[in-house]
């Protein structure tokens, strides 16, 4: 018998010509994304994506979902709405570093601390693509745009420390050029009940070319990309020589393993309640030229948003019966409140 449910890459790519610049990161995101949605198990009519403005809220268009092209900064906000009042979708929201982390701050962090049933796709070019090339929150310091022409003076953010600061359940980290790394990291974020952030290095080829050449290129991933695995010694390196420690002093550092023994090589805990040590990875590189790790840094049980907003409305319900939201809004202008 013909399984009507299952999908195919093809039936979640739109009928709209995806139009980035030629060579753009987000090609590779997005067929990574098409690719996975069939074996989620999902359809299309019961799927959303919400996204805000930049080169990476052109997403929507190029799923053959629900989705909305929102306003500058506010798609986890409009997605927490409809997360609240749909349980039954599948949201993801996705937006660039400009998008989601300056004038959106407020509302990604917002989203991830009450734990909203939303998977996030940050791509992080560390550059306003859209705009023509101006500084980002993530853009490092002394970056000469043509916003700051004489160099960057603010401390870029890390996605990934944000997140953690903000007590996300789920966080993550990839780049646009290992889709098999994509897919699987894409896979566990959508699996995860709650708020789930993945970081994606994405390259603007046109304002920002190369910008993580130096860790995520094919000749330097084996020295520059630590991989994070669960229950795994952190090892990387050709042979996977190189690993990571913590030492006397509390201290995430990278080390050799022949100098400190194999036994003194942290092993990777993403199910630790609490965010210290994933904290400490996610501090490990400055910037996308010294070893970077990628992986699941965290990925917590915990209570999602929707469900205990519903189980508080329940329980109202149980006390005093159902409301009459008619009744409500024809009554006087004040009323008391027991």
């Amino acid at each position: 018998m013909t399984d009507l449910t299952a999908t195919a890459a093809k039936d979640w790519a739109s009928d709209q010509e995806v139009r980035w610049c030629p060579g753009c990161g987000d090609y590779g995101i997005l067929k990574a994304v098409q690719m996975l949605m069939p074996d989620l198990g999902g359809r299309p009519e019961n799927t959303v994506f919400i996204s805000g403005i930049g080169c990476a809220a052109r997403f929507p268009y190029y799923m053959n979902t629900y989705g909305m092209h929102s306003i500058h900064g506010r798609a986890p906000a409009i997605a927490t709405g409809l997360a609240m009042a749909r349980d039954d979708l599948d949201v993801w929201v996705v937006g660039g570093d400009g998008d989601m982390l300056s004038i959106g701050g407020n509302h990604l962090i917002h989203a991830l601390r009450r734990n909203v049933n939303l998977t996030i796709l940050l791509f992080n070019n560390q550059i306003y693509g859209l705009t023509k090339g101006q500084y980002s929150p993530t853009s490092e310091v002394g970056k000469v745009t043509k916003s700051t022409p004489f160099g960057s003076l603010d401390q870029p953010f890390n996605p990934v420390s944000v997140a953690l600061g903000a007590e996300a359940s789920f966080v993550a980290r990839t780049h646009d050029l290992d889709r098999a790394h994509m897919i699987e990291t894409f896979r566990r974020a959508r699996e995860h009940r709650g708020a789930a952030l993945v970081e994606i290095y994405q390259n603007c080829n046109v304002f920002n070319d190369g910008a993580f050449g130096a860790i995520t290129s094919r000749s330097a991933r084996d020295e520059m990309l630590i991989p994070l695995v669960h229950g795994q010694a952190i090892r990387f390196g050709k042979e996977r020589e190189k690993g990571v420690m913590i030492d006397g002093q509390g201290r995430a550092l990278i080390v050799k393993v022949r100098d400190v023994g194999e036994e003194a090589i942290l092993v990777h805990d993403e199910t630790r309640t609490e965010p210290g040590l994933a904290f400490l990875l996610s501090r490990l590189s400055s910037g996308p030229t010294e070893p970077t790790p990628v992986g699941v840094f965290r990925a917590v049980p915990r209570p999602d948003y929707g469900g205990e907003t519903n189980r508080q409305l329940a329980a109202a319900q149980d006390k005093s019966g159902p409301g009459d939201l008619s009744s409500l809004l024809h009554s006087r202008p004040t009323w008391d409140v027991a």
